[in-house]
């Protein structure tokens, strides 16, 4: 299913800037950046502040460690777990945690030939044109993907082709492209898949069916959580009818991997597969505070056209690695706060067609 297509009518275009890559600056160098880019949006040619290179030795051992006694950690110390997530997982062992936190590894050993397999059939010959138009459209400027018709691209339509075979009844959603291809960057394609089965089944559970109904209530929730977070902007919103579905279609459907600077993207997921969807939320509420937050920002945005340009091109500060990360951990939000919302939002949604046929 094409994304542009589900959020055609929310903001009275096709956004067609998800699908296009017009809207990436066009200069590229020779040399590509710590993460592989040569240009394009996501390109960060200064080299990163980091921490000290004995922190970063301690925190690969106490991963690895962690890593080879998983299911006891997991099991009884999940919060230790959550809070090396929180930190931050060194690069060199981000690829395994990654497999190990989404329950890739296990769907692995449990099917290890299974991948293999679905190559194998011929999958549905729309689905198979649709991932073959958006192949070259995912991070055309970063190293893996640049060639058109290159192992990058071909790894990504086996991925896609797989996904499609394996769950006919999602087959292909265009919002999975960008998931899939960010996995890839960083492990394998067998394990990329099964990172995406349990993203697109798990995490993201019915963010890909027809219709779209569990993202228009997750759409909800987030509204409803801003009351709690950010009154001034849910009522600026409210007053001027910017619905979520406008706004926090693409932050959802892709998992931030269209929006967020590369770091600050790396650093949501650690939590994001350690945590879960609400990290989503989090992430999706700092950067409504940041970027609708100052009285003169909400003055300046005097209607719907408005406030739809300032969410759409939130301060590059508001994006930032340590910005976002803090300021996510300090939400007063708890547990129980998603899970009302989830049920209230939810009870909602099923007493609509009730309402509508008194």
């Amino acid at each position: 299913m094409s994304l542009q297509k589900s959020v055609k009518s929310s903001n009275g275009g096709d956004r067609s800037d998800l699908a296009d890559t017009t809207s990436i600056c066009s200069s590229v160098t020779t040399q590509p950046d710590r993460h592989g880019f040569f240009g394009g949006a996501q390109y960060s040619p200064e080299p990163k502040r980091t921490v000290s290179p004995s922190t970063i030795l301690k925190r690969e051992q106490k991963w690895l460690r962690m890593l080879d006694n998983w299911e006891a950690f997991m099991s009884k110390n999940y919060k230790k777990v959550r809070e090396r997530c929180r930190k931050g997982i060194p690069a060199s062992v981000r690829p395994k945690a990654w497999l190990y936190l989404c329950g890739g590894q296990l769907l692995l050993q449990n099917h290890p030939n299974e991948y293999e397999e679905l190559l194998q059939a011929p999958g549905d010959p729309k689905c198979m044109e649709d991932i073959r138009k958006d192949l070259h459209r995912q991070f055309p400027y970063h190293e893996m993907f640049i060639r058109e018709e290159g192992l990058g691209q071909q790894e990504l339509f086996s991925v896609l082709k797989a996904y499609s075979v394996l769950n006919p009844k999602v087959g292909y959603f265009q919002a999975q492209a960008p998931v899939a291809a960010f996995l890839l960057m960083h492990m394998p394609a067998v394990q990329a898949f099964w990172c995406l089965v349990s993203i697109s089944d798990k995490y993201l559970k019915g963010y890909y069916n027809p219709g779209l109904e569990v993202l228009q209530r997750d759409g909800d929730i987030l509204h409803a959580l801003l009351r709690r977070t950010a009154p001034a902007v849910h009522r600026h919103l409210t007053k001027h009818k910017v619905e979520p579905v406008l706004y926090a279609t693409e932050w959802f459907l892709c998992a931030l991997t269209r929006t967020l600077p590369w770091d600050s993207l790396l650093r949501v997921w650690d939590c994001f597969l350690c945590e879960g969807v609400k990290v989503l939320f989090k992430a999706a509420l700092v950067i409504l505070a940041g970027a609708l937050g100052p009285a003169k920002v909400r003055k300046r945005a005097c209607g719907l056209c408005e406030t739809l340009e300032v969410l759409r091109h939130p301060p590059e500060s508001i994006l930032g690695e340590e910005y976002l990360m803090y300021h996510m951990q300090r939400l007063n939000l708890t547990e129980e706060d998603f899970e009302f919302e989830h049920q209230r939002q939810t009870a909602r949604r099923r007493a609509m067609p009730n309402r509508s046929g008194s």
